[in-house]
């Protein structure tokens, strides 16, 4: 007999009635499971088609068509660093994206050999700093709160990349100094890589796009007329730039538009054009397979632990307009109220644990508000919350590993906490 197999069997037997002897109220449970059952719906629903699965190709195309010295140039160890963090800071404004879609961005560039720093403030950045969500809060919570948001965002985002290039600055340098010594890749002209980079952008950017006003609105009512016209000039680029075969990519575009015509719906004429795409690449060969392959991969290595994580976020907190998890959200809003060190603490906590959806954490802290939540915490949560999650740091430790991770997320609580515990002081 097996000795140590049994006794991990018997761990796991022990684990599993342990956990179940000692379950909460029977009602209380399924309920946080359906939670989570449901969280993992709308999560499915509303961000893998629109949101992950363009961040899935746009990552790709970096570690495929972004050649390692460009990466280094603008983001590796000896870039000036106003240049790498004020790169990986501004970036976020133009991607409307929640703590999990940055993720295949994030590993695009860290694998391609973005420094530490860089890397970490645009993993922050990328969620934190988008332009609508900080309209929505200066609208809903307030011009004081929207602008804290923004400047605070900004300001953590770099500090959160400063400390975790000094705090790992050995660890990084031998990880860039192994990529170093890896073969140049041969060139294409910059601007074919900028220009399919853009494109692939703009289609994540306008797919994304939600309500707002004025303009934003008047872009809203045409956005998938402009992702038809960029993805016109994606399979145009491809034609060019990657040696596509013309006739394919006819073929996928007649019937994408015929699917369009009939589909009182955006989704099935866009997982056609994903389909019918991913077959041209497969079959193209050369570079533009490459291409798919490399999408592929981050999306076998990120989407099964994203979807554990998103499930367990919705057990324990419940879901943005919906049920309660198996912490309740009343006395969430009990113990973040006033200003203390312990309520910013509390609610940039919270915040990291629990999964937001691009500019979900506005209506949520607009009832917790209500509820006697203070100004503080409430900020605190909005640098916490959008930025990290419970599903994020599942995904970042198989990239980084997990002390990085843990340092990572306890450098966001900590910076939040401050922010928090300033604004709360300023509004007195």
């Amino acid at each position: 007999m097996n000795w140590k197999r049994e006794l991990i069997y018997v761990a796991c037997a022990a684990a599993a009635f342990l956990l179940f002897y000692f379950l909460p109220g029977g009602a209380k449970f399924v309920s946080a499971v359906g939670q989570g059952v449901y969280l993992l719906h709308d999560y499915a629903k509303q961000h893998v088609l629109f949101c992950l699965i363009p961040a899935f190709f746009i990552a790709g195309a970096i570690e495929v068509f972004v050649s390692d010295q460009s990466v280094m140039r603008y983001l590796g160890p000896k870039a000036p660093k106003p240049v790498a963090y004020g790169v990986a800071a501004i970036s976020g404004t133009i991607l409307a994206v929640c703590s999990c879609t940055i993720l295949p961005l994030f590993a695009g560039i860290y694998k391609m050999g973005a420094g530490l720093g860089p890397a970490t403030t645009f993993l922050y950045s990328g969620p934190a700093i988008n332009v609508l969500a900080i309209i929505l809060s200066a609208r809903i919570l307030g011009l004081d709160i929207g602008l804290a948001r923004a400047v605070g965002a900004v300001l953590a985002s770099v500090a959160v990349g400063l400390s975790m290039a000094f705090i790992f600055r050995k660890d990084d340098e031998q990880r860039l100094g192994e990529m170093a010594t890896l073969p140049e890749q041969e060139g294409r002209p910059l601007y074919q890589t900028v220009v399919f980079m853009a494109t692939l952008v703009a289609i994540l950017v306008l797919a994304t796009w939600g309500k707002g006003t004025g303009l934003w609105n008047s872009i809203f009512a045409v956005k998938w007329w402009l992702v038809g016209v960029a993805a016109a000039a994606l399979a145009l680029e491809l034609f060019l730039f990657y040696a596509v075969k013309a006739v394919w990519l006819a073929l996928a575009a007649g019937a994408v538009a015929i699917a369009a015509a009939v589909s009182p719906v955006p989704e099935p004429p866009f997982v056609l054009g994903v389909a019918l795409m991913s077959l041209i690449l497969f079959y193209s060969g050369g570079a533009a397979r490459e291409w798919l392959e490399a999408s592929y991969i981050l999306a076998r290595q990120i989407l099964p632990i994203l979807f554990a994580g998103v499930f367990v976020a919705g057990f324990f907190l419940g879901r943005p307009g919906g049920g309660e998890g198996i912490i309740s959200s009343h006395y969430v809003a009990s113990l973040v109220g006033g200003n203390s060190l312990g309520a910013n603490l509390f609610a940039s906590v919270v915040g990291a644990l629990m999964y937001f959806a691009t500019l979900t954490e506005v209506p949520i802290l607009q009832g917790l508000m209500h509820a006697g939540m203070g100004s503080g915490p409430a900020l605190a949560l909005l640098l916490a919350g959008p930025a990290v999650s419970l599903p994020n740091m599942l995904v970042i430790r198989s990239v980084m590993g997990t002390r990085k991770t843990l340092v990572y997320v306890c450098l966001v609580v900590v910076m939040a906490t401050i922010t928090g515990m300033v604004f709360g002081l300023y509004k007195g």
